[in-house]
């Protein structure tokens, strides 16, 4: 009997000490790298407008 006793006992404590279950798992943040743009791309398009309306004054 003291042999049932004390495998109910250790049961019963095998058992409490999964009581809290999993916990959560902790995933650091995600860094997301922004992309930037040269200060060149800005100056491209209108000098390509000015070449362009050159041409059509030249070609008069």
């Amino acid at each position: 009997m003291k042999k049932l006793a004390l495998a109910a006992a250790f049961s019963l404590a095998a058992t409490s000490s999964f009581a809290g279950g999993m916990a959560e798992p902790v995933t650091p943040p995600v860094v997301v790298k922004q992309e930037t743009t040269t200060s060149s791309g800005g100056i491209i398009i209108p000098l390509i407008l000015l070449v362009a309306v050159a041409a059509a004054i030249a070609s008069n």
